[in-house]
């Protein structure tokens, strides 16, 4: 019985190295299912091809208990996508991911497990270019897998955001994957590839980010982000932004 326990506690340990270290990346809130406390203030700015589009939001997240995190955002807009410019508020997101495990698959890689429900808001007005026209909600699973030795963590996720309320049908399913690797001690970077389907219009506005992160101390944290979007359904061609992290 001794024996159990022992090997049960050495393992429930190698899963905190590989998950709570604060050098490690499956740590960084730059990854959605990292189980951090942060606020986010950002900023992007899109080239639409003719038009461009500013969204300046706050992205943020808190642990309410070790396996159930919630996330929030909300985003600003400024567009002349219309060819007069309009701002306005453009969503308000909450996030619910529960954590179900977490463990060692080996002595390189660790997982943790996730399932959760966003739920979107659009606040906008599609006449001024602003919002999508519907209220979402977006059931999500996935996992992370942790390189305890390099420290890259490797994020694969699916997700389906179907409407209920609104002027715009919207049924999209989209396949995430992210790749986040620290480097020179308190660098990181991180690609994010989301691949859509949308149902409605049989289209793939696929889009592609690269972040390049700096923790400041261990309560904050600055990044950039280079954008693009992919294939003839890409939602922009490119985008930059900028991002201000407070960890606590």
């Amino acid at each position: 019985m001794t024996s159990i326990r022992s090997r049960r506690r050495t393992a429930a340990l190698a899963v905190l190295t590989l998950f709570a270290a604060p050098v490690s990346v499956a740590e960084n809130a730059s990854n959605p299912l990292a189980a951090v406390n942060n606020t986010d203030i950002r900023f992007q700015a899109f080239d639409l091809g003719g038009a461009d589009r500013q969204d300046a939001f706050i992205d943020g997240a808190f642990m309410l208990r070790d396996n159930l995190k919630m996330k929030y955002e909300l985003h600003y807009n400024s567009t002349d996508v219309t060819g007069t410019r309009h701002t306005d508020f453009e969503n308000a997101v909450l996030k619910a991911i529960y954590f179900p495990s977490e463990k060692k698959l080996n002595e390189t890689w660790g997982m943790r497990t996730a399932v959760g429900l966003e739920w979107t808001m659009d606040l906008g007005d599609t006449a001024k270019g602003i919002g999508s026209g519907a209220d979402t909600l977006a059931p999500f699973g996935g996992a992370a897998f942790a390189n305890l030795k390099t420290g890259l963590t490797l994020i694969p996720l699916l997700q389906h955001f179907e409407s209920y309320s609104g002027s715009t049908d919207v049924r999209t399913t989209a396949a995430r994957l992210i790749a986040l690797q620290p480097f020179a001690e308190d660098y990181w970077a991180k690609l994010d590839l989301i691949i859509p389907y949308d149902w409605h219009n049989d289209t793939v506005p696929a889009t592609a980010e690269i972040q390049i992160g700096y923790n400041v101390n261990k309560r904050i944290a600055l990044y950039g982000d280079l954008l693009v979007g992919l294939g003839k359904d890409r939602p922009f061609d490119k985008g930059i932004g900028i991002g201000l992290r407070f960890k606590y």
